[in-house]
């Protein structure tokens, strides 16, 4: 039997807290709603609880807790067959471990979360993982890696805007440079 107050309720009431910026409360009634979804068997929907609230303790500053709450989220989208939510999944894992400052870790979970967006046909997320892990890769000194990975994630765009455009553009240089 579901309680008086329903998931989704309860799910509403932790993004009103997110669009506050009340992180803390957020993640707190993510988690509430997680619980709630699991007590009506609904696995997907407290997957999605789970990860939002990952989000919500990242943004805290909880990196444990961000980390922790995705822990068995990847493997309930997995198989569901849902390869953009599993992608995200991992993106939020992967977040969590740079905050950690566990960075092997975290570029090969973005690495795996671009490959999930490539399969599920998300070419502008896999941009976004793919450029926080050329970030990442820039942070600890692989320039040469970074430049590569960001490349290869504007390539893949049918419609880059101007800005991905310039970017490509300038990318373009080192890599013709190195083929003469």
């Amino acid at each position: 039997m579901v309680d008086s107050v329903s998931p989704r309720k309860i799910s509403a009431e932790g993004q009103a807290a997110y669009q506050r910026g009340d992180y803390p409360a957020a993640a707190e009634q993510f988690r509430a709603a997680a619980t709630a979804y699991e007590a009506v068997s609904d696995l997907l929907m407290a997957a999605e609880m789970r990860n939002n609230a990952s989000v919500a303790f990242l943004q805290a500053g909880n990196a444990s807790a961000a980390l922790a709450e995705v822990d068995g989220t990847l493997e309930i989208f997995a198989a569901a067959g849902d390869l953009r939510r599993q992608a995200m999944a991992v993106g939020n894992q992967a977040a969590a471990l740079q905050e950690l400052k566990r960075v092997d870790e975290a570029l090969a979970a973005y690495e795996l979360s671009a490959d999930l967006f490539q399969q599920a046909g998300e070419p502008e997320l896999r941009l976004h993982a793919l450029k926080a892990m050329s970030a990442l890769q820039l942070e600890s000194g692989r320039r040469l890696q970074a430049l590569a990975t960001m490349k290869s994630g504007l390539d893949d765009l049918k419609k880059p805007t101007l800005k991905e455009r310039l970017l490509q553009r300038l990318l373009d240089i080192p890599f013709r440079m190195w083929n003469k």
